[in-house]
């Protein structure tokens, strides 16, 4: 089944939601990482949570999510747009631990925390809008809620679940943002609660064949759901060899020399999709003769 997302309204839009079933996309960044099963959820958390936050932009807007926690899985940088296009690493992918006392991948274990969240979004002006919140349990989804409700001033639930199968690939991955409009009651607000606390795990959900719109149906029983757009999801990562080129003229023909006399070539990989691009002594001539035109 193709990922996607989809954005609705319910309570006659006092409530704006999100949801996403992301399998294919987890999958497809857990095999380009090689995350053990903790680091699998984590990721695959992390990288669903900014699918949904992308679709909150407009046109080539783009935002970075990093999770920095004191744990062993190092930082988690998830990149998003507007298109559904998403990416997303992390430092150190062997990372796996026994299940939580409620029989749960321990995901703060290996995130941490101690930390912070920061979110870098591109709106297309001369400045970037930033907001940076510590890490609250270092589960992802907590951690993005106290995010969106305290630095985007939205009140805010969030919901995110990777299930993993025993050879670590992806069995079920989804999430849900909800948030609630100021012009909302406390009456609304009060259901939305206990419809959250009520709500089966997002990922069981997915593994039982439950789409985005049944997940939202599922939340908001007490009410009617109205879906504005569909968006499909998919890892795309924006590397090419030719931005590794335009990188490496930028160095300029010394350091470009110096690549040639001592490792007769150059070699880049690309933390994101871990697809490594090597260039020839002769490419690098030619970028060398390319920076001197310059």
């Amino acid at each position: 089944m193709t990922d996607y997302l989809i954005k609705a309204t319910a309570f006659d839009g006092m409530i704006r939601a999100y949801a996403a079933r992301s399998t294919q996309t987890v999958e497809e960044a857990r095999r380009r990482q090689d995350t053990w099963a903790t680091g699998s959820a984590a990721l695959g958390r992390s990288l669903t949570i900014t699918a949904m936050m992308g679709a909150m932009l407009k046109g080539d807007q783009t935002l970075t999510a990093k999770i920095e926690g004191n744990g062993p899985l190092g930082a988690i940088v998830a990149d998003g747009n507007a298109r559904g296009e998403v990416r997303a690493y992390v430092v150190n992918p062997h990372v796996d631990f026994d299940l939580n006392p409620q029989g749960k991948l321990d995901v703060a274990r290996a995130v941490g925390v101690d930390g912070n969240l920061s979110v870098v979004k591109d709106l297309g002006l001369k400045d970037h809008f930033t907001g940076q919140v510590p890490l609250v349990t270092g589960e992802i989804s907590e951690d993005f809620t106290y995010y969106l409700t305290h630095s985007e001033q939205i009140p805010a639930a969030v919901g995110a679940g990777v299930l993993i199968n025993p050879d670590y690939t992806v069995l079920a991955a989804g999430g849900f943002i909800v948030q609630v409009m100021p012009e909302a009651d406390e009456d609304i607000v009060d259901q939305l609660e206990k419809d959250i606390e009520t709500l089966p795990a997002i990922s069981k959900l997915i593994e039982q064949g439950y789409a985005p719109e049944d997940i939202l149906h599922q939340l908001f029983q007490q009410t009617e759901v109205n879906i504005h757009e569909q968006l499909p999801i998919q890892f795309r990562c924006q590397c090419s060899k030719e931005r590794v080129e335009r990188a490496i003229s930028s160095l300029g023909n010394e350091d470009i020399q110096t690549m040639i006399d001592e490792d007769h070539g150059a070699e880049a990989n690309c933390h994101f999709c871990n697809e490594t691009y090597y260039l020839t002594v002769d490419e690098l001539e030619n970028l060398k003769h390319t920076t001197r035109e310059n």
